[in-house]
């Protein structure tokens, strides 16, 4: 299997390719200013206990924590949107790994701010396996040191592009989470944390793996 992130590199590599470089400057000083503001140094650590949630997923259905929790360690996937090429390659990986995740007794939930209908399609779309919870107004993401409101001049942009995040998200916020990856513990334990203010970085899903198969609490 192709690394996920020779994958995303493939994707950056064709943007530059077809977008004008002036285009692109627009996106690159919004990832550099996001990534001044220390972001990544104040997300929910390792070691941490995790809040919980309970979330609903792309059939309406209430999913809390909680409960997989008892099932085993789990995995949270936090993304922007099924609007963003990364989060979409990066879920179809999890997708294909899934099975193995489930072989090691854990389990997989994907958490973004698009609403129900937004992850309906998505799930459709793309054959997703697991479940894609919906986090009005980032609710869930902010406890866990995620979230971050896009700059007006961004906005105009991703506006361009026929990106309209408020419309995804049902709310005018203009707030994303990162991209970020989680395991937790059965205990509620952070066992891994990893999130980047550059949305075009992921960790390789076998980090998540390794994680899972640490002795269960």
């Amino acid at each position: 299997m192709t690394p996920l992130q020779d994958q995303l590199d493939e994707i950056t590599a064709n943007t530059r390719n077809l977008v004008q470089p002036e285009r692109l400057a627009i996106s690159e000083r919004a990832v550099e200013e996001l990534f001044a503001t220390g972001i990544e140094d104040r997300i929910l650590p390792i070691g941490a206990q995790a809040p919980e949630f309970a979330l609903k997923d792309s059939n309406g259905k209430l999913v809390r924590s909680r409960d997989l929790l008892a099932l085993g360690p789990l995995v949270i996937k936090f993304f922007r949107g099924r609007w963003c090429p990364y989060c979409v390659t990066e879920l179809e990986t999890w997708r294909n790994l899934y099975g193995k995740l489930r072989e090691q007794g854990a389990l997989l939930v994907a958490i973004t701010p698009q609403t129900e209908r937004q992850s309906d399609f998505m799930v459709g779309q793309h054959g997703l396996p697991f479940p894609i919870l919906s986090d009005p107004g980032n609710i869930v993401a902010e406890k866990f040191g995620l979230v971050y409101t896009i700059p007006e001049y961004h906005r105009d942009y991703y506006l361009s592009i026929l990106v309209n995040v408020p419309f995804i998200n049902g709310d005018k916020s203009w707030r994303l989470p990162l991209p970020a990856t989680y395991v937790i513990g059965r205990d509620g334990k952070v066992l891994q944390a990893e999130a980047h203010a550059d949305f075009r970085v992921r960790p390789e899903p076998q980090e998540a793996l390794a994680a899972c198969s640490l002795p269960l609490r």
